[in-house]
């Protein structure tokens, strides 16, 4: 009964759990709101401890693809499944065509990508069962990794946020601790190499980080060391939940801007930064890169458009910031505010069409 209130207390349309015995896929996809269109978002392969454990991570990302969704203006609402198991040692064909069926018994209701644990090659496993997947190579007509545009947007939002708190025009000797080298990560240190900022890395993988050292002259700071070090800009580009009680405190920097999905641990840890003076960048709106490179995707994959469509995310973190200011309010409600304001619009428009 307590999985069921869960759900029950969460505003999602659909939770479906999916348990197939000859593969041994076990697996929860969520359908948070398709006022916009059908759901698009991830499947993350982790070895949760518990059902509850990954039930709270596939409600919280499915919300937030929503938002995100929205705030970018891409006509798709949010969804996001999830795997129970490792990566490394867990995943096969057989699972990956399981999760497949899965998906496919949804009718188009969610489209799948990757996300942490699952990549290019494990969707084109799960195309193998049903058409409703996305983030697929080139050679199959798809947008590939998405990592690149997320950086590429990533890096452009934060020129907003630099040109706003540090009153500078460009990212030139702006000092930015990345937290985690994957997807993301690498690829916006190596953006960010050639704008010659002052880049800190860190990573639980250690070789992860010494790459990023001798590619672009990185200083590695140790994971545990990461909240402490003084900088202009902390990026968290790993799992989420990093903004919490006992973090938040640590921070020496002046903005926090990351493509990790759900950094704030909670909803009041938005306020806490806003008290602090501390600028957060909402990862819905910076990390949104990803969805647009595989929302492109269902159009017919261009390059040009994606890429434009990712530069438009300084626009976006302007927008957040105008309205942060002129409400008094934590960038975190002012991005709920400018997402919502659409689902609403749109919501009351169908609604007069019927």
């Amino acid at each position: 009964m307590d999985i069921f209130k869960s759900i029950e207390k969460s505003d999602h349309e659909q939770v479906v759990f999916y348990s197939e015995k000859v593969s041994g896929l076990r697996s929860i996809i969520a359908i948070h709101d398709t006022t916009l269109g059908p759901a698009i978002g991830g499947v993350r392969m982790l070895p949760y401890g518990s059902e509850n454990e990954a039930l709270t991570d596939v409600l919280k990302l499915s919300r937030s693809m929503t938002y995100k969704a929205a705030a970018v203006g891409i006509n798709l609402g949010g969804g996001q499944g999830v795997i129970i198991g490792d990566s490394e040692k867990d995943k096969n064909e057989l699972i990956l065509r399981a999760f497949g069926r899965f998906v496919e018994s949804l009718n188009g209701r969610y489209i799948t990508a990757e996300d942490v644990g699952t990549t290019v090659e494990d969707m084109e496993m799960v195309r193998y069962e049903t058409k409703y997947v996305c983030g697929l190579s080139a050679a199959l007509g798809g947008s590939g990794d998405p990592g690149p545009i997320t950086a590429l947007g990533l890096k452009a939002g934060l020129l907003a946020c630099v040109q706003e708190i540090l009153g500078k025009y460009s990212l030139k000797g702006v000092s930015i601790v990345i937290q985690g080298l994957g997807h993301v990560g690498m690829f916006l240190a190596e953006m960010l190499s050639a704008e010659k900022c002052k880049l800190y890395v860190s990573d639980i993988i250690p070789e992860k980080a010494e790459i990023a050292k001798h590619r672009f002259g990185a200083q590695v700071v140790e994971p545990e060391k990461v909240y402490d070090l003084e900088a202009d800009v902390f990026s968290p580009n790993a799992l989420g939940g990093i903004l919490n009680d006992k973090t938040i405190p640590r921070l020496k920097v002046k903005i926090v801007a990351g493509a990790a999905n759900n950094q704030l641990d909670k909803e009041k840890h938005g306020e806490i930064l806003h008290k602090k003076k501390l600028f957060y960048a909402p990862d819905f709106v910076i990390g949104a890169g990803g969805m647009i490179n595989v929302a492109n995707e269902l159009e017919g994959f261009s390059q040009d458009r994606a890429e434009k469509k990712a530069e438009g995310i300084y626009d976006l973190m302007k927008r957040v910031i105008e309205i942060s200011k002129k409400e008094d309010l934590p960038t975190s409600e002012a991005a709920n505010l400018m997402a919502e304001a659409r689902i609403s619009q749109v919501k009351r428009l169908k609604q007069r069409e019927c």
